[in-house]
Formats: C-alpha cells, sequence, structure tokens
C-alpha cells in the first residue's frame, strides 16, 4: 500500500490519539496534499518544525497499528466478508430461489456489508 494512503487510513483510524498540532499538520500534509512549506506559512512555523512534527506524528500512528493492529483487522475483516458475500452470490446463481429466500439473501448480504 502507498505511505500516503496508508497514513491518510491510520490517520482516521489513530488520530485522535495525537496532539491537536500533529493531527492538523497530518491532515494538511496527507489529506489535503499541502508541502511542507505551506503548512509551515499557514502555522507560522519553519518548514523543518513542520517535518519533526509531521515524522513524529506518523512513527506514533505507525506505532500505535503496530500494537492495536486496527487497520489490519479491518482489512482482514473486509477480505472475509466480501469472500463471503462472494459465496452468497454463487449459491443464488446455481439455485433458482423463491422469492422471500432472495430477500432474505438480500437482507444478509446488506447485514454484511454493513461490518465492512
Amino acid at each position: 500500500m502507498e505511505k500516503n494512503v496508508k497514513i491518510g487510513i491510520l490517520l482516521d483510524i489513530y488520530g485522535k490519539l495525537l496532539t491537536e498540532k500533529q493531527k492538523c499538520l497530518l491532515e494538511d500534509y496527507y489529506n489535503n496534499d499541502l508541502s511542507l512549506s505551506e503548512i509551515a506559512e499557514n502555522e507560522g512555523i519553519t518548514r523543518q518544525a513542520v517535518r519533526d512534527n509531521l515524522k513524529k506524528g506518523e512513527n506514533n500512528i505507525l506505532e500505535y497499528e503496530e500494537k492495536l493492529g486496527l487497520m489490519k483487522s479491518a482489512s482482514l475483516r473486509e477480505k472475509k466478508v466480501s469472500s463471503i458475500i462472494s459465496e452468497i452470490e454463487k449459491i443464488e446463481k446455481k439455485n433458482s430461489l423463491n422469492a422471500e429466500t432472495q430477500k432474505q439473501i438480500q437482507k444478509i448480504k446488506q447485514e454484511l456489508n454493513s461490518l465492512i
């Protein structure tokens, strides 16, 4: 996974565990695509201070993921749910199901999709 995407996802998961300053800087850099210079100008700090804060924030959320594994768990859950839905769809194609069964299957698929 590309670093920017990974950090963006981790920021969504663990952002509230960062200092407000780190969270804002990471959001500006990774989500709002601002340069170090633009962030430094907006915040009234040096480019080096922005870089240092970004590195510290990145290290923090990477460490949180290493210890807690929430992103990894979500990814595994998503793969398992997708696999289950795929198997259900195979069953649907092989069998002619009555309207009530079709309705129940659709409800199950909706519930599974809500887990992702």
